[in-house]
Order: C-alpha cells, then structure tokens, then sequence
C-alpha cells in the first residue's frame, strides 16, 4: 500500500462519510495512523498530538509529513549543516567570495579562477 492510499484508507470506515474531518479525529482519538509509512517516526507523531490536542485529520498528518520531511525541513542533516559556520579559519575566509547565507558559495581557487557550489532547496 503507498503511503497516499494509507492516508485515504483511513479516512472512514466502509459505508460512512469520506472525509475526516477535525471533529471526527476529535471522537477517535484511538485510530491507527499510517504515519510510519509517511516518514513520521514515533516521537514525530506524539509530537503532532500534543501540538492539536488530538490525533490529527488525514490531511493535516499527509501535511505534517511533507514539511516535516527531510526534503522540506532538513531533519537529520540540519545538525551537520550548523557546523560549517563554525569551521570557517582565518585561510578560508581568505578565499571564500560568496558562504554562509547566500545559497551558494563561491570560492577563490586562485590564479583568476572560482568555484560555485550550489545544494537544490526549497527552504526559502
């Protein structure tokens, strides 16, 4: 079962109405939820509870996992990206043209020549 379909499924029982609404997840706070299949880890889910006082609606639990996604929120990489900042020596300051806050970097490798990085994101 794909993740989309998992939601869906969970909508409603056969024969009753479709969408899950925000007092429906109120009334059933015991329904499973294929938030694992989604992405969301078990701390990740608690979490979003606590946040609503509830379990939350098909929709909002497909939301929560998209930006709380790797891709959208850096989750397990943003530890290492906060590094970076605090490496920087004298040297390299020396030859970075362009760092920290620009969505690129571009550094002097001398004899009139650079290099551009560049990391594809949607955070901004």
């Amino acid at each position: 079962m794909t993740p989309a379909r998992a939601v869906a499924d969970t909508a409603a029982p056969r024969g009753a109405a479709a969408a899950d609404t925000v007092e429906n997840a109120a009334a059933t706070p015991e329904r499973e939820q294929p938030y694992g299949a989604l992405g969301l880890k078990d701390d990740e889910y608690a979490q979003i509870r606590e946040i609503l006082g509830r379990r939350p609606t098909s929709g909002e639990l497909a939301m929560y996992s998209v930006m709380w996604s790797e891709h959208c929120s850096y989750k397990s990489s943003k530890i290492y990206l906060r590094r970076f900042g605090q490496k920087v020596s004298d040297e390299m300051r020396e030859r970075l043209m362009v760092g920290m806050g620009q969505n690129a970097g571009v550094v002097d490798i001398g004899e009139g020549w650079a290099v551009t990085f560049k990391v594809e994101s949607h955070n901004h």
